[in-house]
């Protein structure tokens, strides 16, 4: 063991190794004894009392909305911003209540910031069993809304940086609807993280109500000033999509995981998960057009590799692997965009499934199949 990890004091950490023993699960004692030492720590620092305040309301709002959202962790879902100041007359506040509810629909849940406007308009639409809110304390009270009050679901903040860990950590899209500095914090945070790779690659939408100028003005400054100043890369103009179409905006996000389902680092190498497997001459495709994203080697078929197999709801999942340039991003979208547009294999029809479920894989297909890495096709829940 890590002399780091350890308190200094005999009695304490044969104590602390005979629980965690006990009670933590696997693979998980060596992290919870870690921030214990590091908490323990803070004594030497002679950290302060304001200091001491601010890591332990970070860290209790954290293990409450990570416990919240842990039972929903394989259902995928939206999260959604947008003013607290609109009124429900607006068109904003119907196209975002009308886009929640086509949203559970298709299956995803909803998260906002259980406020008024916007907010309200996305818990209402989505319905309480598919609402989460995730309300801020602030100094004039922003109240939960009558959609997703008392609610379970409904989790309250001190720091809008715990909040944004909340809402980004299980978004499996982020949408954002007209609204003021807050929107465009969270609208600018969320390109950031995804722009960088601090946050799993999804879809971001900007929506407005037909006729608005909204994001399209927005749009138009990020092409001149920050485009044009060369302050970001064309391709990370792929990294957002602008509508002012209730459906499109649905089918963007949908249609992101028609054929890609997941991604994850094994080591160097980035792991695709698929919802249905390529054909050699598809795999070959992407070789050819995306090969500016390969540090060395190639795309390669592969199935789960040991680090990530014990993820049995998508072990049987096909996938591709290959060592990708970390600073890309937008170009990986591009590429995700690319496999997303693929035909389906004949007789498969991929409906979006819960975050840890695979889509369909085709009876037909051949087990001996390179491209087919699965030991037992009946392990894939049909969609």
């Amino acid at each position: 063991m890590a002399t780091r990890y350890l308190t200094g004091v005999p009695e304490l950490d044969d104590a602390l190794t005979g629980y965690l023993d006990e009670h933590a699960p696997p693979g998980h004692a060596d992290l919870i004894r870690e921030m214990i030492g590091t908490t323990l720590k803070l004594i030497r620092d002679q950290t302060g009392r304001g200091d001491l305040k601010i890591i332990n309301s970070a860290l209790k709002e954290m293990r409450y909305s990570f416990k919240v959202l842990r039972p929903y962790n394989r259902v995928r879902k939206v999260s959604v911003f947008g003013s607290a100041r609109t009124s429900e007359e607006t068109p904003e506040y119907r196209q975002a209540l009308e886009f929640c509810r086509e949203m559970a629909a298709r299956g995803f849940m909803t998260l906002t910031g259980a406020g008024p406007g916007i907010m309200k308009a996305g818990n209402e639409g989505a319905g309480r069993e598919m609402s989460f809110g995730l309300n801020i304390k602030l100094p004039f009270e922003q109240t939960a809304n009558s959609a997703i009050v008392d609610d379970p679901k409904l989790v309250n903040f001190k720091y809008f940086f715990t909040r944004k860990l909340a809402f980004l950590k299980d978004s499996h899209a982020i949408v954002m609807f007209p609204g003021g500095y807050g929107t465009h914090d969270e609208a600018f945070e969320s390109l950031t993280l995804v722009q960088t790779g601090k946050s799993h690659l999804v879809p971001i939408v900007f929506v407005h109500p037909p006729g608005s100028e909204f994001w399209s003005d927005w749009d138009a400054y990020i092409h001149e000033h920050l485009l044009g100043r060369k302050l970001i890369s064309p391709e990370d103009l792929s990294l957002y999509r602008i509508t002012d179409d209730l459906r499109c905006a649905c089918d963007e996000i949908t249609d992101f995981y028609r054929r890609f389902h997941s991604m994850r680092y094994v080591r160097d190498e980035l792991v695709v998960r698929l919802e249905a497997p390529l054909l050699p001459e598809e795999l070959e495709e992407l070789n050819d057009r995306f090969s500016d994203l390969v540090l060395s080697g190639r795309i390669e078929a592969t199935s789960a590799l040991p680090p990530e197999a014990d993820d049995l709801p998508i072990a049987h999942l096909p996938r591709l692997k290959f060592r990708f340039a970390r600073r890309r991003y937008g170009r990986l979208r591009e590429f995700v965009d690319a496999l997303n547009r693929l035909p389906l294999p004949e007789g498969c029809q991929v409906e979006v499934p819960e975050a840890g479920e695979g889509g369909l894989i085709p009876e037909e297909v051949d087990p001996q199949d390179p491209l087919t890495p699965i030991d037992n096709l009946s392990t894939g829940r049909p969609s």
